[in-house]
């Protein structure tokens, strides 16, 4: 198994260019499935879990055709064959449950494994379910598959989420755009990812206002046509490499960059002493002083604090002054790094969803496991403010959600090189 070896480091300085989102794109793909016509998506992102999506996508009988060192993936659902979405692939992402929206829409019938993916608490599928029988689907769980069909085709609802659902928001409005009549979803997901594939959708032809608020509102068409459509910036892995200069020192230009993806973390940084200015190509990134101050983070739906950014801010607090609390809401199991950082010595105290972090003077280089996607990078954060060598093991996580880790960040200047393993 590989792993990663980081050299605690002086100031960085120079460009990282920032891809597209994986959980845009991952959304984006499985709209392919609505239309007759090819799909294409530019500035895709590299990663392990855009190939299972396609090898998931391909098993039900689309075309996939991955261009230019795969930043561009182009999509055909002409014939649809196969309405069964495998246990074997799906287990291996969570997002896979987004085919069963736009198959139900199209073909009338799926059938869709429970999915997989990290081990980051309970992420039930009943907000999906129960907003797709809202528009008449009737589905029941056999065998760990859940059996949906919706033989008079989907009427449009209103529809209250319990949660602002992401995943639950996407396959519904998938599902709604082929749907008769005006469908509403209240308490709607409003992460920029939504607004993407409601842009993507609407090029299509679908009929859709109001994403990005609480309230989206689709009109239900005959069908969707085919579109061109660019993924939106991934605004996670933006602000992972954002904290490498704060935590190294110097200055980074993250390319493609936006301030309105990531205003909650913006906020944070400030008052934690890091200074973040607009480019003509993205943002700018350095710190303040030779510390940061440590701040208060609570994780929250967007507009608020991203939780897939708690693991990276918790490194960074390791090294401030003072002390802060992190308290995570969104998912529990999400500390998981925190022992590993302790390892580096850093001083931390979980307490149920609350962290609280002692910002010590300096880290020490340790061997240390990832635990989760988000947690592997922000060992490697770590490594890089510690002194001495950190070794961050299985990092297969890592390859699910950053394309090219090793190539960005030494491009800046940092010491760190991946090891393979047998």
């Amino acid at each position: 198994m590989d792993s990663i070896l980081v050299k605690g480091n002086g100031p960085l300085s120079g460009q990282i260019p920032i891809a597209g989102a994986k959980n845009a794109c991952l959304a984006l793909m499985p709209a392919t499935l609505l239309s007759e016509e090819p799909l294409t998506l530019t500035n895709a992102p590299r990663l392990s879990d855009i190939a299972t999506m396609t090898e998931l996508l391909q098993s039900l009988g689309a075309e996939v055709s991955s261009l230019q060192e795969g930043q561009v993936q182009a999509l055909s659902s002409h014939t649809i064959d196969n309405h069964v979405a495998d246990y074997e692939i799906v287990r291996k992402m969570r997002a896979s449950n987004l085919v069963l929206g736009p198959m139900l829409a199209r073909l009338g019938q799926a059938v869709v494994s429970l999915p997989g993916g990290c081990a980051i608490g309970a992420r039930p599928m009943d907000l999906h379910i129960h907003g797709l029988e809202a528009l008449g689907a009737e589905i029941e769980l056999k065998d760990g598959y859940l059996h949906a069909k919706a033989p008079r085709g989907l009427k449009g609802a209103v529809i209250e989420l319990g949660f602002a659902s992401v995943g639950a928001t996407e396959n519904i409005m998938m599902a709604a755009t082929l749907a008769k009549g005006t469908t509403v979803i209240k308490n709607a997901a409003r992460e920029p990812e939504i607004v993407d594939l409601a842009e993507c959708l609407k090029k299509m032809g679908a009929q859709i206002e109001g994403a990005g608020s609480p309230d989206i509102t689709i009109q239900g068409v005959d069908r969707l046509h085919g579109a061109t459509h660019p993924v939106v910036t991934d605004r996670i892995e933006l602000g992972t490499y954002m904290l490498a200069p704060v935590i190294c020192g110097g200055e980074v230009e993250l390319l493609g960059g936006r301030l309105d993806l990531i205003g909650a973390f913006v906020e944070k940084l400030d008052e934690a002493g890091v200074d973040v200015s607009e480019t003509k190509a993205g943002l700018k990134v350095k710190r303040r002083g030779d510390r940061v101050k440590a701040v208060n983070v609570t994780t929250e739906p967007f507009p608020g604090f991203p939780t897939d950014l708690q693991a990276q801010m918790m490194a960074l607090m390791c090294t401030a002054e003072g002390t802060s609390v992190l308290e995570e809401k969104i998912f529990e199991n999400r500390f998981m790094h925190a022992p590993e950082l302790i390892r580096m010595g850093a001083k931390i105290d979980v307490q149920g969803g609350l962290a609280t972090v002692t910002g010590v003077d300096h880290l020490k280089g340790a061997p240390v496991m990832a635990t989760d996607l988000r947690a592997s990078v922000s060992l490697i954060l770590a490594g890089l403010a510690a002194e001495g060598e950190t070794i961050v093991n299985r990092v297969y996580h890592l390859d699910r959600g950053y394309e090219q880790v090793v190539r960005k960040f030494s491009g800046v200047g940092a010491q760190i090189e991946r090891i393979k393993g047998n």
